[in-house]
């Protein structure tokens, strides 16, 4: 699962809140967010909820519901918030992803996700955080419906989805989460094919700095993928991706 590390520039968290979310006190933080009782405040409770969503072993549904809530009232009370979009579109795709593609399309949560992604962009054309949530959604919806009815029903393509990882990269060089996410991404869609690139993209999150508790416990991740992929245990390799995809 892909997590802003930091807040949009023009409504951040004061150095004592987004240090709580740095240290993994993601109790503290949902908390702190909550106190400040306005957009920008419950945007940081969602980061926070949905950061503790991804260390957890199983998938909580009803976590997942609270970081959309949350989500949603902070763009409610400022829609000019990109990194809330963002979060609404993380909340219902790890959403999905535990109801199943049938609910997920009866629900419109791709729709939904792509419009809560244009309306970050829309913003903040250079949102890493943005751009790399678009780049995974229009791969994951050729991956799940096949090239030809991703571009008729969604206008989705692998193109498009490598295009937006491209410019996230461009947008934050340094982001190791967003690395992550690609070779995440890359190993769901087709981990034979991508394979030098996933093995680039972990050995680059493995050898950077973490700066955060989650970014730590990501760079953890990709150093067990990482020497999965070296040995060819793709069974292990595919159970642990998905895994860390939010799957149940």
């Amino acid at each position: 699962m892909l997590l802003a590390g930091a807040a949009s520039a023009d409504a951040e968290p004061s150095a004592a809140e987004y240090n709580l979310y740095a240290e993994g006190k993601y109790d503290e933080a949902i908390r702190a967010g909550l106190a400040r009782n306005d957009a920008a405040g419950l945007r940081d409770a969602a980061r926070a909820t949905l950061a503790q969503e991804g260390t957890r072993d199983t998938p909580c549904l009803e976590c997942l519901e609270r970081a959309e809530g949350l989500a949603r009232r902070a763009i409610a009370a400022d829609p000019k918030l990109p990194d809330a979009w963002v979060y609404l579109a993380y909340s219902l795709g790890l959403k999905a992803q535990i109801e199943g593609p049938l609910r997920a399309r009866l629900k419109d949560y791709p729709e939904q996700i792509k419009s809560a992604l244009d309306a970050a962009l829309a913003i903040d054309p250079k949102n890493a955080w943005a751009l790399a949530a678009r780049a995974g959604w229009n791969i994951a919806i050729v991956r799940g419906g096949g090239k030809t009815l991703a571009r008729l029903f969604y206008g989705a393509t692998l193109k498009k989805g490598l295009d937006d990882f491209a410019a996230a990269f461009a947008a934050a060089p340094d982001n190791i989460i967003v690395h992550y996410q690609y070779a995440l991404t890359l190993s769901e869609y087709d981990t034979v094919h991508y394979r030098d690139y996933i093995a680039a993209a972990l050995t680059h999150v493995v050898s950077s700095t973490a700066d955060t508790a989650y970014g730590h416990l990501m760079q953890k991740r990709a150093g067990e993928l990482l020497e999965l992929l070296k040995k060819g245990d793709r069974d292990t390799f595919d159970t642990r991706v998905r895994k860390y995809q939010g799957y149940p």
